[in-house]
């Protein structure tokens, strides 16, 4: 019987152990969930829990999951292709899933990717990432399929040629509707977090995010033009302004996503214009689109 183990990150602290394994296994079904807690296959700093354990930044959770010879668990979930052509691969995120290799441990975009790839030519360069999304953030993530387009792909992303477009939910009525937001963001690699603040301090880096609102309500609903790319960067510069995103544990308000019950971050990169200059022209002038799960 496989064993899955993650270190709990901050921004799970608080959650039901059974919540935070729907998240950190997105394709682990429902019935095996039930199954996995009815045989007491779950551990906590090594002591057997129940699904509505609470969890702490730091705790080691051990899940003992079904043999993947019996069908009843995938462990390679399928990986939903966007657009590919001989340079991209362009890929439909789903929320819980990392890009690359972090503290939660499983497998990743990444690895999705590039079993993808090899399954028609074991020799072909392994797929890398051109851009993150967060483990909690679904969309859009473009990967090169060979060196040539990563290197152009990298520069475009470095230089802003490109355009990103975000749908998301917030607490709130957004005033003014639509607006472009200037402030800065600082790291704090510690706590695995950024803070926004509105003047310049040291390691401080400025950040542009741009909205406007589709839908307008106690939760309402954002267009967000990520200007630039930084870490958590609208999660954290919409909380700044008030208004977090619904599900956001990490920035926003906890109470509110209970109430609304929202289990996941509501959070999608749904639009994509890449400008190569010409590098890789069939990519010049497309935009990709996706329709948010929410």
């Amino acid at each position: 019987m496989p064993l899955k183990e993650i270190i709990i990150p901050r921004d799970a602290v608080g959650q039901r152990v059974a919540d935070y394994l729907r998240s950190a296994l997105p394709d682990l079904p429902e019935s095996v969930l039930r199954r996995i807690f009815a045989s007491r296959d779950v551990k906590l700093d090594g002591v057997r829990v129940s699904r509505d354990q609470r969890l702490q930044e730091g705790q080691c959770l051990k899940v003992y999951i079904p043999d993947t010879s019996s069908g009843s668990f995938s462990a390679a979930p399928s990986l939903p292709v966007v657009y590919e052509d001989d340079d991209v691969l362009l890929v439909n995120k789903r929320a819980g899933i990392s890009v690359e290799p972090d503290a939660r441990g499983g497998v990743t975009l990444t690895n999705l990717c590039q079993e993808y790839v090899r399954r028609t030519n074991p020799d072909a360069f392994p797929p890398a990432a051109c851009h993150r999304l967060d483990n909690k953030t679904c969309g859009l993530c473009l990967f090169a399929k060979n060196q040539q387009a990563l290197d152009i792909l990298q520069d475009v992303f470095r230089s802003r040629k490109l355009e990103k477009y975000y749908v998301c939910l917030v607490r709130g009525i957004m005033k003014p509707p639509e607006a472009v937001c200037h402030a800065w963001l600082v790291k704090d690699a510690l706590h695995a977090r950024v803070r926004i603040t509105d003047h310049q301090e040291p390691g401080a880096k400025p950040v542009s995010t741009g909205y406007e609102t589709l839908e307008s309500g106690p939760v309402s609903r954002l267009r967000v033009h990520l200007i630039t790319g930084r870490t958590h960067q609208i999660r954290a510069h919409l909380a700044a302004l008030g208004h977090p995103l619904l599900g956001d544990d990490l920035y926003g308000d906890r109470d509110f996503n209970r109430r609304e019950k929202a289990r996941s971050l509501k959070l999608c990169a749904v639009s994509l214009t890449i400008d190569t200059d010409g590098r890789l022209p069939a990519l010049d002038g497309k935009t990709f689109t996706i329709d948010p799960p929410f």
